[in-house]
């Protein structure tokens, strides 16, 4: 009897424990996105797509709502919170595994949709300080520039090369297409200006030229391992904690059956 308590002891508390700690990520994200969000110098990209704050919110709002139910269903012996947490949970983990084989089956259908919202990014810049960051951060991580090449920028209405437009970055890219070389000690955020005017070989030694889907597509192929691996642990970590939600509703089913009844 005692080996049975201690092993619900074990299940209750890491299950607990598992829920709290996503719990707790889940509302930093929700603050993280909505402090983004007041921050923002009157953005006006309002979809969930293109809104990283947007997306914070929602993803750890979804995760809040989620685990408060294993949280509170763990600790107070909750059946109710428990089944609630277990189906949505099931639903999610169902979802991941459809997401996956559709997401093989449908890999090019993947790409283009891909490739879209980036071009959206880049009509966008300049209109969202976190879509901007987004772009800039991506840009410099991966050494490229732009989707397909650098020329893709000429899409934007400050760096198009067109003659009425009175932008200073005209016929220009963003710094972050810049190649920066370590003996500079100050970043030159205007090396991207008129690059559109100058011939590619030329361009070639001032920024990236290679566009950024591209250079992601081949770096996700380089560490499929390790992205598998990542998405492999999460399965299985939801996986665990659906199973100890399970037995604690079946250890606690049990003890309400084994119980006197009051007549």
């Amino acid at each position: 009897m005692d080996k049975s308590k201690k092993c619900y002891k074990c299940i209750k508390y890491t299950l607990f424990v598992c829920c709290y700690f996503f719990w707790v990520s889940g509302a930093v994200l929700i603050a993280v996105g909505v402090y983004a969000k007041i921050a923002k110098e009157g953005g006006v990209v309002d979809s969930l797509t293109a809104d990283p704050a947007l997306l914070l919110i929602s993803i750890g709002s979804l995760m809040f709502i989620i685990t408060f139910f294993g949280c509170f269903g763990a600790l107070r012996n909750g059946v109710l919170l428990l089944k609630l947490f277990l189906g949505i949970l099931v639903a999610i983990i169902l979802l991941q595994i459809a997401a996956a084989v559709l997401g093989f089956l449908f890999s090019d259908l993947v790409l283009d949709r891909t490739e879209q919202l980036m071009r959206k990014g880049i009509v966008r810049y300049r209109e969202d300080m976190d879509l901007e960051n987004l772009i800039d951060f991506v840009q410099k991580k991966f050494q490229c520039c732009g989707v397909d090449s650098y020329k893709d920028w000429s899409n934007n209405v400050y760096f198009n090369c067109s003659e009425k437009n009175p932008s200073l970055e005209r016929c220009g890219v963003p710094f972050s297409c810049c190649i920066w070389h370590r003996n500079e000690s100050v970043l030159n955020t205007m090396c991207g200006y008129e690059v559109h005017s100058l011939e590619e070989a030329s361009a070639e030694k001032i920024i990236y030229t290679t566009g950024c889907l591209e250079t992601i597509v081949w770096w996700g192929k380089r560490n499929l391992h390790l992205i598998g691996g990542m998405a492999v642990g999460l399965l299985g970590l939801e996986i665990f904690m659906s199973s100890l939600a399970g037995a604690q509703m079946s250890r606690i089913k049990r003890k309400q059956q084994n119980s006197p009844k009051v007549y």
